[in-house]
């Protein structure tokens, strides 16, 4: 098969020209083709049943298949009830990721499919506090990993004001320039006032080994119920990490990066009058997501729904959640699901919304674990109204 000729071409001549069974040793040769790491993509997603069956083979060795789509291959093979075909992908993808999140997803995995503790084991070892290393550690019954909540003076940093989005981007472009050190300039934004801006110079000086959750504004959000708190401050930290003055290549604004349409329609239901600017006060942002979060808890319970909500909309959440392949009763849900949407942004949101909502239920004073989450979401009476 001619990679380039077949990535190029339209579905119906890929359909009527190369919809053929590969052999072992033809498949084998394919995967040393830098250009097949786009064809498995496109075989994936389009009816080519012959060529479908031929990926579940193994590669040949020092395969030029990246490691996300090893990890699309060993989810495929799940579907497809080909379980050791699956570890061998899964096994290829955690060699080859380089991100310490994304080694601790494949490692996930292959004790799902393998029922292994070993590579749990390997999960309590790392450092990202995520989805699966909080999965493992309720597995195996053990503490969640140490984090970081600091408490800072309230003292006013004259030289940054954290409602200008010009100080925020000049602030970026010291903080990823190299020319500066972290910890120093950490140091200068020391300040309650400014603990976003502190606490992502902080974890970047660590390579993110450091997992900060702060919990700022506690004169306003100690008036609301500790999962609303939790829930403002999970979306907070995966929005912007608490830096009031972000602005999104999409336009997304504040702490909460709300989009100006949606700020225009809550200020009308709030029978308010709002300048955008409004956006970059912190406790402006925060009145907005909690009363957005008031219309998305009408229909959703569960924290993870409501993280797709917030990033994708409702209406895409309600989509996913009423398809009858997601979130339902069977073989590795609800963790299937959660890495098959095809909404990549979304997918991603959820988790790491999710993972710090437990968090902050934890430092809240609500002991919380992650697995009763996770197991509940095939049950729709616990998680939303769309499925009733």
């Amino acid at each position: 098969m001619e990679c380039y000729l077949f990535n190029n071409c339209g579905h119906t001549i890929r359909k009527q020209r190369f919809d053929k069974l590969l052999s072992s040793k033809e498949y084998r040769l394919m995967t040393m083709d830098e250009k097949f790491d786009q064809s498995i993509r496109i075989i994936l997603s389009e009816d080519l049943p012959k060529l479908r069956q031929s990926l579940m083979q193994p590669p040949a060795e020092g395969n030029l298949i990246s490691p996300q789509t090893h990890f699309k291959l060993g989810l495929y093979a799940l579907s497809q009830n080909k379980p050791k075909i699956a570890l061998l992908y899964f096994g290829q993808a955690r060699k080859k990721f380089t991100e310490r999140k994304d080694k601790d997803k494949a490692n996930f995995w292959l004790y799902l499919v393998s029922k292994d503790k070993g590579y749990l084991k390997n999960l309590l070892n790392g450092y990202h506090v995520n989805m699966y290393t909080l999965a493992a550690r309720d597995i195996m019954k053990m503490k969640y990993p140490k984090t970081i909540t600091p408490k800072l003076s309230p003292a006013r940093i004259g030289h940054f004001n954290i409602q200008d989005p010009i100080h925020w981007a000049a602030l970026k472009e010291k903080l990823f320039s190299g020319r500066y050190n972290l910890q120093h300039l950490a140091d200068e934004y020391k300040s309650d006032e400014t603990i976003g801006p502190y606490t992502y110079i902080k974890a970047k000086a660590s390579n993110f080994k450091e997992s900060y959750f702060p919990m700022p504004y506690r004169n306003i959000m100690k008036n609301l119920s500790p999962k609303r708190q939790a829930l403002l401050y999970a979306i907070a930290r995966q929005e912007s990490r608490f830096v009031p003055a972000s602005v999104s290549r999409s336009f997304a604004l504040g702490m909460m990066q709300i989009m100006p349409f949606l700020v225009e329609d809550i200020a009308m239901k709030k029978g308010e009058k709002i300048d955008l600017d409004e956006m970059f006060n912190p406790y402006k942002a925060l009145d907005y997501a909690n009363f957005h979060l008031d219309y998305l808890t009408t229909y959703l319970y569960h924290p993870l729904f409501v993280a797709y909500a917030y990033n994708g909309g409702i209406g895409f959440t309600r989509n996913l959640i009423t398809t009858q392949k997601y979130f339902r009763p069977g073989a590795y849900q609800p963790y299937w699901s959660m890495e098959t949407i095809q909404n990549e942004e979304a997918k991603e949101y959820g988790k790491h919304v999710l993972t710090n909502y437990v968090i902050y239920m934890n430092k809240l004073g609500q002991p919380t674990r992650l697995l009763p989450f996770l197991e509940s979401l095939t049950t729709p009476s616990k998680t939303d109204k769309f499925r009733q």
